[in-house]
């Protein structure tokens, strides 16, 4: 049985003023990654990460004894003309609109299609999967995305629910498991142990 960490990458700038950062290569804010240290978790024999800045510094403060991977496949979605604005600063854009109207399903005008987005975070973790089975690991853990997060356990998570269904705020995610194996034969399921909650500060 294979044990995965999945988390979301901490706070940016951008993340305070509910913008939507998704190729904005932005880093943590200095505080969050002070934040960050009230996290423990087991062991884990091997860390994963989108490229993006945000998930490499997330990564190297939650698991310090690993150096992450970085799996381009798993960067979050491109947000086109929405990227870097929050809803406030789109409320006069048409396209905008027509997007919030579609419940989300149709494409990032100028950016990346929702479908063609989960393929490609779906390739990239099933790349992992596999080098799961072939090193014989028993935990590992990845630092991406909130869209990253949503695309793969809209198709793998047990039990189903829907993709925004699957959001998490930063520093949170869930503790996943998986018959690797099976997994790569056709049962693709990603069972749900439970969430990881955003840590409190020990003074808090």
């Amino acid at each position: 049985m294979l044990k995965l960490i999945m988390i979301r990458h901490g706070k940016t700038y951008g993340n305070t003023l509910g913008r939507y950062i998704g190729i904005t290569d932005e880093p943590l804010l200095e505080e969050e990654k002070e934040d960050l240290k009230q996290y423990a978790f087991e062991y884990v024999d091997a860390v994963f990460a989108s490229p993006l800045r945000r998930c490499v510094e997330t990564a190297e403060i939650l698991f310090p004894e690993k150096e992450p991977t970085l799996v381009p496949e798993l960067r979050e979605c491109d947000f086109g003309e929405f990227e870097n604005k929050n809803y406030q600063e789109l409320s006069e854009n048409a396209n905008y609109q027509a997007w919030v109207d579609s419940g989300g399903q149709l494409a990032f005008p100028g950016g990346e299609d929702r479908g063609l987005f989960q393929e490609r975070c779906i390739r990239g973790f099933e790349e992992i999967i596999r080098k799961a089975v072939k090193k014989k690991w028993e935990q590992v853990a990845l630092v991406v995305h909130g869209g990253t997060i949503m695309a793969i356990l809209d198709r793998y998570g047990i039990p189903k629910a829907d993709y925004f269904d699957w959001h998490v705020k930063n520093a949170e995610g869930y503790f996943l498991r998986t018959n690797a194996e099976q997994f790569l034969t056709g049962k693709k399921e990603l069972v749900v142990d439970g969430r990881i909650r955003r840590q409190k500060k020990e003074n808090a």
